[in-house]
């Protein structure tokens, strides 16, 4: 007991309590992502436009079907948590069954937690992204943890659940789909990110001409260096595979100069007599 985890400073017979509040502040957190990322895309389409529209409407469509997906999650894994516990407190309330299995219990409030700030992460840093205050590896690294810790909610449910369970089959189908979800985020972000950087490094319209002219010699002048560097790297590949063919074809003495190689004994072209049998 002493080495036990002191990771919640309640009484057991609070676990249960605790367990329903957690699944109930997470099913909100999922909500209000969703409330969210809706003001988000309105706010998007009245203050942006063109490419820059067009991507912060695929990463927010994304993020908003992930955030349907946890949504399903956390209804059926609630509705197998009460399987659960009808099947396996007997004539237990349920108050005693979570206290009896704390463990489990602690296990499964910190799946709940882990995926509700998942969500709420998400969501801020997407908002981020779309006012250009953020970076776009955020939102990456926040579908990883939601994946995450959508497997730890699974893992926990299924350690008392029966295998035969229905919720549980649909819980199982329901971590895949978040995955799918968090993997589209994942992949929309990094396109949006690409089409971002390429028309931010592409888009002159709003310069002068005297600055047009600047960017053009400052240009002129990397592609000059960027060229006398590639004729160098080129000389210097030509004479490495000269050196490389001198070696081939002989071998190198003590102080590892190139001479040729001796010519082979006439013995050891010969075909070896074949073994007589016994």
């Amino acid at each position: 007991q002493e080495l036990r985890p002191k990771s919640l400073d309640i009484k057991q017979e609070e676990l249960g309590d605790m367990v329903e509040k957690e699944m109930a502040s997470t099913s909100e957190a999922i909500e209000d992502a969703v409330r969210r990322i809706e003001e988000m895309m309105s706010q998007a389409r009245s203050e942006s436009s063109g490419v820059k529209l067009e991507v912060n409407e695929r990463i927010l469509n994304s993020c908003t079907d992930l955030m349907k997906a946890i949504r399903l999650l956390v209804t059926t894994s609630t509705n197998l948590q009460k399987e659960i516990v009808e099947s396996g407190r007997g004539a237990a309330t349920t108050q005693e069954f979570y206290a009896k299995n704390s463990r489990w219990t602690e296990g499964l409030i910190s799946a709940s937690k882990a995926v509700g700030w998942g969500a709420t992460q998400l969501v801020e840093s997407a908002d981020r992204v779309v006012l250009h205050t953020g970076k776009y590896e955020e939102l990456i690294v926040c579908s990883h943890e939601i994946a995450a810790s959508t497997a730890q909610l699974v893992a926990a449910s299924k350690v008392k659940a029966e295998k035969s369970s229905r919720n549980l089959a649909r819980l199982q189908e329901c971590s895949r789909n978040v995955n799918e979800m968090a993997a589209n985020v994942v992949a929309s972000t990094k396109s949006g990110q690409e089409q971002i950087e390429e028309k931010d490094t592409m888009d002159f319209s709003g310069m002068s001409l005297i600055k047009l002219k600047k960017e053009e010699m400052e240009t002129q002048v990397k592609v000059l260096e960027l060229e006398k560097r590639l004729e160098g790297e080129r000389v210097r590949l030509g004479e490495l595979r000269k050196q490389h063919y001198g070696l081939a074809g002989g071998c190198e003495d003590e102080d590892g100069e190139a001479r040729p190689a001796p010519a082979p004994r006439r013995g050891i072209l010969k075909k070896p007599p074949i073994a007589q049998k016994p």
